[in-house]
Protein backbone atom coordinates (compact mmCIF):
# COMPACT_ATOMS: atom_id res chain seq x y z
CA UNK A 1 0.00 0.00 0.00
CA UNK A 2 2.62 2.40 0.94
CA UNK A 3 4.52 1.87 -2.88
CA UNK A 4 0.92 2.81 -4.25
CA UNK A 5 0.81 5.95 -2.15
CA UNK A 6 4.57 7.10 -2.85
CA UNK A 7 3.59 6.52 -6.50
CA UNK A 8 0.22 8.12 -6.58
CA UNK A 9 1.05 11.23 -7.93
CA UNK A 10 3.23 9.97 -10.95
CA UNK A 11 0.73 6.95 -11.80
CA UNK A 12 -1.94 9.72 -12.62
CA UNK A 13 0.23 12.04 -13.79
CA UNK A 14 1.70 9.35 -16.70
CA UNK A 15 -2.08 8.24 -17.26
CA UNK A 16 -3.37 11.82 -17.48
CA UNK A 17 -0.78 12.54 -20.03
CA UNK A 18 -1.41 9.60 -22.20
CA UNK A 19 -5.34 10.99 -22.09
CA UNK A 20 -4.83 15.02 -22.28
CA UNK A 21 -1.20 16.26 -22.63
CA UNK A 22 1.26 18.03 -20.26
CA UNK A 23 -1.30 20.99 -19.11
CA UNK A 24 -3.76 18.27 -17.56
CA UNK A 25 -1.07 15.78 -16.19
CA UNK A 26 0.49 18.71 -14.41
CA UNK A 27 -2.69 19.85 -13.03
CA UNK A 28 -3.46 16.41 -12.12
CA UNK A 29 0.15 15.80 -10.68
CA UNK A 30 -0.32 18.73 -8.51
CA UNK A 31 -3.66 17.89 -6.99
CA UNK A 32 -2.64 14.41 -6.36
CA UNK A 33 0.67 15.49 -4.82
CA UNK A 34 -1.48 17.71 -2.21
CA UNK A 35 -4.28 14.82 -1.73
CA UNK A 36 -1.02 12.58 -1.16
CA UNK A 37 -0.11 14.70 1.81
CA UNK A 38 -3.15 15.10 2.99
CA UNK A 39 -3.61 11.10 3.25
CA UNK A 40 -0.39 10.65 4.74
CA UNK A 41 -1.07 13.76 7.43
CA UNK A 42 -4.40 11.82 8.36
CA UNK A 43 -2.41 8.25 8.32
CA UNK A 44 0.74 9.19 9.67
CA UNK A 45 3.99 11.90 9.89
CA UNK A 46 4.76 13.55 6.46
CA UNK A 47 8.40 12.67 5.67
CA UNK A 48 10.09 15.86 4.71
CA UNK A 49 10.89 14.07 1.56
CA UNK A 50 7.19 14.16 0.46
CA UNK A 51 7.08 17.72 1.75
CA UNK A 52 10.12 18.70 -0.54
CA UNK A 53 8.63 17.05 -3.64
CA UNK A 54 5.11 18.70 -3.03
CA UNK A 55 7.09 21.98 -2.86
CA UNK A 56 8.80 21.39 -6.35
CA UNK A 57 5.41 20.39 -8.45
CA UNK A 58 3.67 22.91 -6.63
CA UNK A 59 6.50 25.92 -7.92
CA UNK A 60 7.20 23.75 -11.52
CA UNK A 61 3.75 22.54 -12.36
CA UNK A 62 2.07 26.15 -11.37
CA UNK A 63 5.04 27.44 -13.86
CA UNK A 64 3.99 25.34 -16.07
CA UNK A 65 0.40 26.08 -15.93
CA UNK A 66 0.41 29.56 -15.58
CA UNK A 67 2.78 30.58 -18.19
CA UNK A 68 1.38 27.65 -20.23
CA UNK A 69 5.42 26.10 -21.08
CA UNK A 70 6.49 22.80 -20.40
CA UNK A 71 9.61 23.21 -19.95
CA UNK A 72 8.82 24.56 -16.08
CA UNK A 73 7.58 20.76 -15.23
CA UNK A 74 10.65 19.25 -17.45
CA UNK A 75 12.85 20.70 -14.95
CA UNK A 76 10.90 19.35 -11.76
CA UNK A 77 12.90 16.02 -11.67
CA UNK A 78 16.49 17.38 -12.08
CA UNK A 79 15.59 20.04 -9.39
CA UNK A 80 14.22 17.57 -7.37
CA UNK A 81 16.93 15.41 -7.83
CA UNK A 82 19.32 17.77 -7.29
CA UNK A 83 17.81 18.94 -3.84
CA UNK A 84 18.11 15.35 -3.13
CA UNK A 85 21.99 15.17 -3.84
CA UNK A 86 22.62 18.86 -2.21
CA UNK A 87 20.97 17.81 0.96
CA UNK A 88 22.67 14.16 1.23
CA UNK A 89 26.21 16.39 -0.05
CA UNK A 90 25.94 19.34 2.99
CA UNK A 91 24.79 16.40 5.41
CA UNK A 92 27.49 15.25 5.17
CA UNK A 93 30.11 18.25 4.09
CA UNK A 94 28.90 20.61 6.40
CA UNK A 95 27.06 18.82 9.18
CA UNK A 96 29.52 14.84 9.38
CA UNK A 97 26.13 13.25 9.21
CA UNK A 98 25.43 10.53 6.32
CA UNK A 99 21.44 11.46 6.64
CA UNK A 100 20.82 8.15 4.65
CA UNK A 101 21.35 6.23 8.14
CA UNK A 102 19.30 8.30 9.52
CA UNK A 103 16.65 7.23 6.86
CA UNK A 104 17.87 3.51 7.08
CA UNK A 105 18.25 3.45 10.60
CA UNK A 106 17.32 -0.46 11.22
CA UNK A 107 20.69 -1.33 9.22
CA UNK A 108 23.80 -1.02 11.45
CA UNK A 109 26.79 -0.49 9.25
CA UNK A 110 30.17 0.93 9.99
CA UNK A 111 30.79 4.76 9.47
CA UNK A 112 33.11 4.28 6.67
CA UNK A 113 30.57 2.37 4.87
CA UNK A 114 27.73 5.08 5.78
CA UNK A 115 29.68 7.80 4.23
CA UNK A 116 30.16 5.58 0.66
CA UNK A 117 26.10 5.02 0.96
CA UNK A 118 26.14 8.82 1.16
CA UNK A 119 28.37 9.78 -1.60
CA UNK A 120 26.98 6.69 -4.45
CA UNK A 121 23.58 8.35 -3.33
CA UNK A 122 25.37 12.01 -4.30
CA UNK A 123 26.29 10.67 -7.43
CA UNK A 124 23.17 8.47 -8.20
CA UNK A 125 21.02 12.12 -7.87
CA UNK A 126 23.66 13.84 -9.77
CA UNK A 127 23.53 11.20 -12.89
CA UNK A 128 19.82 11.24 -12.74
CA UNK A 129 19.12 14.94 -12.58
CA UNK A 130 22.00 15.03 -15.70
CA UNK A 131 19.64 12.20 -17.29
CA UNK A 132 16.49 13.46 -16.67
CA UNK A 133 17.86 17.36 -18.20
CA UNK A 134 19.05 15.28 -20.90
CA UNK A 135 16.12 13.57 -21.90
CA UNK A 136 13.68 16.71 -21.15
CA UNK A 137 15.46 18.61 -23.80
CA UNK A 138 16.77 16.11 -25.96
CA UNK A 139 13.35 14.26 -27.24
CA UNK A 140 9.94 14.33 -27.39
CA UNK A 141 7.75 15.40 -24.42
CA UNK A 142 5.77 11.53 -24.78
CA UNK A 143 9.78 10.07 -24.55
CA UNK A 144 10.41 12.23 -21.72
CA UNK A 145 7.20 10.80 -19.77
CA UNK A 146 8.13 7.48 -20.44
CA UNK A 147 11.36 7.99 -19.35
CA UNK A 148 10.34 9.82 -16.22
CA UNK A 149 7.71 7.15 -15.09
CA UNK A 150 9.83 4.02 -16.34
CA UNK A 151 13.25 4.89 -16.89
CA UNK A 152 13.37 6.96 -13.81
CA UNK A 153 11.65 4.12 -12.04
CA UNK A 154 13.74 1.34 -13.22
CA UNK A 155 17.21 3.08 -12.54
CA UNK A 156 15.57 4.05 -9.33
CA UNK A 157 15.34 0.02 -8.30
CA UNK A 158 18.12 -1.05 -10.16
CA UNK A 159 19.96 1.50 -8.23
CA UNK A 160 18.82 0.45 -5.02
CA UNK A 161 18.89 -2.96 -5.15
CA UNK A 162 22.71 -3.02 -6.35
CA UNK A 163 22.89 -0.65 -2.86
CA UNK A 164 21.35 -3.71 -0.91
CA UNK A 165 23.83 -6.06 -2.39
CA UNK A 166 27.08 -4.51 -1.97
CA UNK A 167 25.95 -3.70 1.55
CA UNK A 168 24.64 -6.66 2.59
CA UNK A 169 28.25 -7.85 3.38
CA UNK A 170 29.21 -4.91 5.42
CA UNK A 171 25.88 -5.59 7.57
CA UNK A 172 26.10 -6.30 11.04
CA UNK A 173 23.30 -7.36 13.83
CA UNK A 174 22.43 -4.40 16.25
CA UNK A 175 23.41 -4.80 19.65
CA UNK A 176 20.57 -5.88 21.97
CA UNK A 177 20.19 -4.15 25.24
Amino acid sequence: MQILADFFPLILFFLAFKLQGIMVATAVAIVASIAQIAWFKWKRKVSPVHWLSLAIIVVFGGATLILQDELFIKWKPTVLYAAFGLILASGKLIFGRDLIAYVLKDLTLPRAIWSRVTWSWVLFFAAMGALNWYVAFHFSTDTWVNFKVFGGIGLFVLFAVAQVLVLARYMTEPQKP
